[in-house]
């Protein structure tokens, strides 16, 4: 499970490194964000590539409401195309969600509770997650309502380096793979093919502050380095310490 990531890059330098167009709505910086706010996606537009703020937690159009979106915040690879919820946008819907990076939590022998890891790019740019998106707009609404653009982040299982603190990890897109994933002519099987573990050369974790727990507390210092509580090792980088 994917649930809570970093997403701190300016719009338009996003838009710059996906080749889209920005968004009309620049959103905050984000060192801890929490399934149900929004972040940036990137899609295939009729004219290019264009960015859109959307909301974290796919709503199929069929939803009678908005309040299972925060349960749909991941959709597995492995059943995404059969998957009610997910299969309609796994053919038409698919987009990039672009982010610094993510958290994802371990428990080491002796230590009292999970600690908290930040997994970014070992080159420092900004990660491609394979994502899919919906617009829900509730029956009794108007033509004018604006309703709801809603996403979820596709996960697979995890490389070696991942699975060391646990089993599923979010779809990266190489760059080589960005056209594909967005084209909306690819059928199943070629969509299927992208959704793999990445390189385990890809990324770099470190542990940070246990205030990332509670997604009340923002701010860079998130990121820091911090002691571990218990000593662990990391597949590449020898121990936490």
């Amino acid at each position: 499970m994917c649930g809570r990531l970093v997403s701190t890059t300016p719009a338009s330098v996003i838009a710059d490194h996906f080749d889209a167009t920005a968004p009309v709505h620049e959103l905050t910086p984000d060192h801890n964000l929490a399934p149900t706010r929004d972040l940036y996606v990137v899609g295939q537009g009729s004219e290019g590539r264009a960015m859109r703020v959307m909301h974290w937690g796919l709503v199929p159009p069929w939803a009678k409401d908005v309040s299972g979106a925060s349960r749909l915040i991941n959709a597995r690879a492995e059943t995404v195309a059969e998957k009610p919820s997910f299969r309609s946008a796994f053919r038409h819907r698919r987009c990039i969600i672009p982010v610094d990076g993510f958290y994802e939590w371990t428990t080491t022998p002796g230590a009292l509770r999970r600690q908290p890891m930040f997994i970014s790019a070992a080159d420092g740019e900004m990660l491609a997650f394979a994502g899919l998106h919906e617009f829900w707009r509730t029956p009794e609404a108007d033509a004018g309502d604006p309703g709801l653009h809603s996403c979820c982040i596709i996960t697979c299982a995890a490389n070696a380096f991942i699975g060391a603190i646990h089993d599923r990890m979010p779809v990266i897109l190489p760059r080589s793979a960005w056209s594909s994933w967005l084209d909306p002519t690819r059928g199943p099987e070629d969509l299927q093919a992208l959704l793999v573990p990445a390189s385990e050369e890809l990324l770099v974790m470190h542990p940070v502050s246990t205030e990332v727990n509670s997604a009340r507390n923002n701010g860079p210092h998130l990121l820091e380095r911090v002691e571990p509580t218990a000593i662990g090792e990391i597949p590449g980088q020898g121990t936490l310490l």
